[in-house]
């Protein structure tokens, strides 16, 4: 876990605390949602918002950043011309042209940057301001990029066969119908290509929503959602699935940054456009009650002896799939291996008693 600071001024993996995922999930009901979860006018307005800061923003893009960095290390080979689905501020962009992720031979030269594995990056917002925030910063000269403005994320322009690939780097997760957003993804793609995404899932936050609702309970005799439901990782490969992607990897990672208290946490996460935008939420501030009952709740349950902050975790689902192709490797039939995982593992035998 690490201070805000020391994370702000760090980007790369070894500044971050990692742990796998261990926790139970349910499974959500199968087919399209029959009612909105997000209101996307009022995700518009806080986007359009918190770009509005540019240094405020840009400070707190610490996060997106490292997440973006993470993507961008699964590419895997060359993609002429690639969709960012919901760029944000282009932190994919930046996270490919970044010199520090290239490939360096052992005398230094670098070997392969991981620039030119994109040749061209379409960045797709729905916030103009956030989209063109930082248009006038160096890496827009390192690469090929074309921003345009829809306004939904859950309508894309298209035409079928278009990208060699589509990334999406924490936007997703405020996607009302997921399951139609994926479709569309596989249509748009070439064949064999691939759809590789990042998102907020499962218990993130898990501390702060907790606290809340203990907060709420105390102060207000009942429960407010304050907190966006999220996606389960059991889900996101059935998604796929049902979306025609092939060859799935989703895997799971914990970014845990420590904060000076929970009043830093939501302001940060109001500088990100990351705040509450469920349909029909209570618009109205928390009064002074629930946070200082907040605070005291959280600081009891999550922080550590000696430690100078609070944690917060926030749970990343990466997922990988592929529009299927005519040369698309296929898994081997079950039953054609020719080696016997006994024979590999020693024969199975153990010295008993």
């Amino acid at each position: 876990m690490l201070p805000l600071q020391t994370f702000r001024s760090h980007f790369s993996r070894r500044c971050v605390s990692q742990t796998i995922a261990s926790r139970a999930y349910a499974s959500q009901t199968p087919g399209n949602p029959m009612l909105e979860v997000f209101n996307r006018k009022v995700k518009h307005l806080q986007k359009d918002r918190a770009a509005q800061n540019v240094e405020e923003s840009r400070n707190v893009d610490y996060l997106k950043d490292e997440v973006a960095t993470r993507l961008c290390e699964r590419l895997l080979r060359n993609f002429p011309n690639v969709l960012d689905l919901g760029a944000n501020s282009c932190n994919i962009a930046k996270a490919i042209t970044d010199p520090s992720l290239d490939v360096v031979g052992p005398e230094g030269n670098v070997l392969r940057p991981l620039s030119g594995k994109i040749s061209k990056l379409t960045c797709v917002e729905t916030s103009r301001a956030l989209l063109h925030r930082d248009e006038d910063m160096q890496f827009n000269k390192d690469i090929e990029i074309q921003r345009d403005i829809i306004p939904d994320l859950e309508t894309l322009p298209y035409a079928p066969n278009s990208f060699d690939a589509v990334l999406s780097s924490l936007s997703i997760h405020w996607i009302n119908d997921l399951p139609a957003l994926l479709e569309q993804v596989n249509t748009i793609l070439k064949p064999d290509a691939p759809f590789i995404a990042a998102m907020f899932g499962g218990d993130t936050l898990y501390e702060l929503r907790g606290s809340l609702q203990l907060a709420d309970m105390e102060r207000r005799g009942g429960v407010s959602p304050h907190i966006s439901p999220l996606a389960d990782v059991k889900d996101v490969g059935s998604l796929l699935n049902r979306a025609g992607f092939k060859m799935l990897t989703v895997d799971v990672e914990d970014i845990v940054v420590e904060f000076p208290d929970t009043f830093a946490l939501m302001k940060d996460l109001q500088a990100m456009g990351e705040n509450n935008a469920i349909m029909n939420r209570d618009s109205a501030p928390l009064s002074r009650d629930v946070l200082l009952a907040n605070e005291a709740i959280y600081r009891t349950l999550h922080m550590e002896d000696g430690a100078p902050g609070i944690p917060a975790t926030f749970r990343l689902i990466f997922m990988i799939g592929w529009k299927e192709g005519e040369n698309q490797a296929q898994p081997l039939q079950r039953g054609s291996g020719e080696a016997n995982l006994k024979d590999i593992l020693g024969g199975g035998d153990f010295d008993r008693p």
